[in-house]
């Protein structure tokens, strides 16, 4: 049987929202993970809709909302702690990619201050868990820059998303 996985990577920033109800995530990656991770082939996802239906899913409870709290990259978003439009999503996804079983996302959080996070999720099409995750660089802009970050020890340690 294989195992399935998912590589999320998110930015996020602004107002805090506390990872519900799970234990402190760590931002880094196991070995065997690690190595498991950096031999896959990720293929361009370009809208949230790409994602496997676990993997949304988790970022809407991760995110504490009942609908996708994510905008589509280059669609419009709450970029500011301005709130001129309230239905808008805080967040817009960058950059991601899938592979037969990993997912990277990348995506940025409007409001006070623009921080962008990384999470790694397991998945199968029966369960979807967060692996890892923590703080990003802000300016990754495509899945190998994502996947390097999260795997050179980068990524740091975060309570919020």
């Amino acid at each position: 049987m294989r195992v399935s996985m998912c590589l999320v990577i998110m930015a996020a920033g602004g107002g805090l929202h506390v990872l519900s109800a799970q234990s402190p995530v760590t931002p880094t990656v196991a070995s065997p993970l690690a190595a498991h991770v950096r031999n896959e082939r990720f293929q361009a996802v370009t809208a949230v809709r790409g994602l496997p239906l676990g993997v949304r899913e988790e970022l809407q409870r991760l995110f504490g909302s009942s609908a996708a709290a994510i905008a589509d990259p280059g669609a419009p978003f709450q970029a500011t702690d301005d709130i001129a439009t309230p239905n808008l999503p805080i967040r817009r996804l960058a950059v991601a990619g899938c592979s037969q079983d990993h997912c990277l996302v990348y995506y940025e959080r409007g409001g006070y201050a623009h921080v962008w996070q990384v999470a790694l999720f397991h998945w199968t099409p029966t369960g979807t868990r967060l692996e890892a995750g923590g703080t990003a660089a802000r300016g990754l802009e495509s899945v190998d820059e994502v996947r390097t970050a999260l795997l050179s020890g980068a990524i740091k340690p975060t309570k919020f998303w």
